[in-house]
């Protein structure tokens, strides 16, 4: 709910929910309100899960999206000005564009070399990441086309989105937008604890 206030307060007016495992009690809940500020579609990638990039692909095709589109994840809450991400894509004009956060290993393993503009390498399963120069995070919002998707992620296959960032980077296909205020992942307790005094708080200088 908070995501979605949020990106409606963002200027967003369609969201596309890729859903699987238990996802119709997702479709149940935020299907049956009307005071969201968004239209919701809901894609159900059944069986068998398809992973992050499998269901990008299948959400692609299923929604008919033809234009460049944001991706994040359902457990995180972001702070970033949607607007100037999407206008350093079209000044750039990249295959695709992550924003990442000055991370230095604080609020998880950092994963990104990020020069300013460029993510210049994008791995999740580096042993040594500060040795590495990696300093910043995938935030969890990135800006994909349809046409790379279609072209780079096999259909109806498991497929990492990681995968497809980390190959992107290492062709210096993949621009960077660095955020300035860190996120807040609501994948365990602890994280949600964190949001909830935050949202408590309204403290948005905090970082």
């Amino acid at each position: 709910m908070h995501q979605l206030r949020w990106l409606s307060e963002q200027g967003v007016r369609d969201v596309v929910y890729s859903i699987g495992y238990l996802g119709h009690m997702m479709r149940d809940e935020l299907g049956a309100r009307d005071n969201l500020g968004v239209a919701l579609r809901f894609v159900d990638e059944g069986e068998p899960l398809l992973g992050t990039g499998g269901a990008v692909r299948f959400a692609v095709e299923q929604a008919a999206i033809e234009y460049p589109f944001f991706v994040l994840y359902g457990d995180s809450y972001l702070r970033v000005d949607l607007r100037a991400v999407a206008d350093g894509f079209e000044e750039r004009r990249p295959e695709a564009l992550m924003t990442v956060f000055r991370n230095d290993g604080a609020w998880d393993t950092s994963n990104v070399i990020f020069d300013g503009r460029c993510v210049l390498r994008y791995d999740k399963h580096e042993p040594d990441p500060a040795g590495a120069g990696m300093h910043y995070i995938d935030y969890g919002l990135s800006v994909l086309r349809p046409s790379s998707v279609l072209a780079r992620i096999p259909p109806q296959q498991p497929t990492d989105l990681a995968d497809l960032f980390r190959t992107l980077s290492l062709e210096g296909r993949l621009a960077g937008y660095e955020a300035r205020l860190r996120f807040f992942e609501i994948g365990s307790p602890a994280g949600i604890a964190d949001l909830q005094h935050h949202l408590h708080s309204r403290d948005y200088d905090h970082h």
